[in-house]
């Protein structure tokens, strides 16, 4: 059964507010779930979150909806990624004219905007009927920035990829700081590129005295 859709969302993806085309039925002949909490729907979709969701296999369309947008911050990281490193005005002054990255200069922010628009969005509550279920998976989105991520795990790898940052050491900064306080860690990360674990160690112990080292 199709989904209530909003008159205001009537041609919009339910996972990422592009343009619908299709609808994605869920569950659907090649995906049996024998403990689906609730009843069988349709969802009006694009055909790129189309074809995501086809190769999922979860128990709820609010499960499938969390692995469709960490496909999706996967596939556009490079996309986000112009956010982390220029700002609109950045780009719009960047003297790219007439070079190789005059496409960019043009063309750069658009892109990080629809990529941040559809790892943003979120689809309207689901309902049958006039029935609204009530979600029954666990919500880990963790914002920052503008950017809203699956979790805080996916925000973490976008950065550590993005600047190169250690892994392991930018958890244990982030655990020690706590996730309000992400941008320090960010920070704080990226003056050690290049550290090494000693090198990083005394800069903790500088900088974050209150470290339980």
């Amino acid at each position: 059964m199709l989904i209530d859709i909003p008159f205001d969302k009537r041609h919009h993806c339910w996972f990422c507010g592009e343009p619908s085309q299709v609808k994605f039925v869920f569950p659907h002949e090649h995906h049996i779930v024998l403990d689906c909490p609730h009843p069988p729907l349709m969802v009006p979709c694009c055909k790129e979150c189309w074809q995501i969701a086809r190769q999922v296999t979860e128990a709820s369309i609010w499960s499938v909806n969390y692995v469709v947008k960490r496909k999706l911050m996967r596939k556009y990281h490079k996309d986000l990624a112009i956010g982390l490193n220029w700002t609109q005005e950045e780009l719009a002054n960047s003297q790219f004219e007439g070079g190789n990255f005059e496409g960019f200069q043009r063309s750069g922010w658009f892109m990080y905007e629809v990529a941040q628009n559809r790892v943003n969005y979120i689809g309207w509550p689901i309902s049958l009927d006039g029935i609204e279920i009530e979600i029954s998976a666990v919500l880990t989105c963790f914002t920052f920035d503008g950017v809203t991520y699956p979790s805080v795990d996916d925000a973490i790898n976008h950065y550590v990829v993005n600047f190169a940052l250690n892994e392991d050491f930018f958890k244990y900064v982030l655990y020690q700081l706590g996730e309000h306080r992400f941008s320090e860690a960010v920070r704080f990360c990226r003056l050690q590129i290049g550290s090494t674990p000693s090198e990083r160690m005394l800069a903790l112990k500088n900088f974050f005295p209150e470290f339980d080292l």
